[in-house]
């Protein structure tokens, strides 16, 4: 008699239950994402990931979440400018690695969905994006080169709806000029007139 598999628990069973709901949306699209299947794909059982899960649209935003998480430990380039180029440039490479399909449908889930909904709102409230700038907006001021600023949710979220914006309706690949563009005719200026007047 073989050996069974020592069951998998906490972030060990999660972590492969995400996995699975990446690699499906890399091969079927998020239209052709099942539970069922992500379930089969991490030998685990529906019940699991629905308690986990509300949906299917939160799964895949906790996969995608997992793939490319924005961390406040962004490097430090040496410069305002070339930390903005840096994070605008990560956030295009995330943006290309995600499928057109995916984001389409989850926004669609959106729309038929009030609770998904509400589980959108709810994460930009507070998201990494803000912590990630503030790390930054915090260097530039320890150079000289910003006086103190504390970024609100809204503004702290403007650099991914911009690269969003770009990557959505091009749907190609954000060019390094559109990346220079957006920093330094959007961004920068943004965050100059946020500080405090003199």
């Amino acid at each position: 008699m073989g050996e069974s598999k020592p069951r998998r628990r906490g972030e060990q069973l999660e972590r492969a239950i995400l996995e699975a709901a990446w690699e499906e949306l890399n091969e079927v699209g998020y239209a052709g994402v099942t539970i069922e299947a992500v379930a089969a794909r991490a030998g685990t059982s529906k019940p699991v990931i629905y308690r986990r899960w509300a949906n299917r649209a939160e799964l895949v935003l906790a996969a995608w979440g997992r793939q490319s998480p924005m961390r406040p430990d962004f490097k430090d380039t040496g410069t305002l400018r070339g930390d903005l180029m840096a994070l605008f440039g990560a956030i295009a490479h995330r943006a290309d690695r995600m499928m057109g399909s995916m984001i389409a449908g989850v926004m669609g889930e959106t729309f038929r969905h009030p609770e998904m909904a509400a589980l959108l709102q709810e994460r930009l409230k507070s998201p990494p994006m803000v912590q990630v700038i503030q790390k930054i907006i915090d260097r530039a001021v320890a150079r000289g080169e910003l006086a103190p600023v504390t970024v609100s949710p809204r503004a702290g979220r403007v650099p991914l709806d911009l690269i969003r914006n770009e990557s959505m309706l091009c749907r190609t690949p954000v060019p390094d000029s559109t990346i220079a563009e957006l920093v330094d005719e959007v961004y920068l200026p943004l965050l100059r007139g946020l500080q405090p007047n003199n």
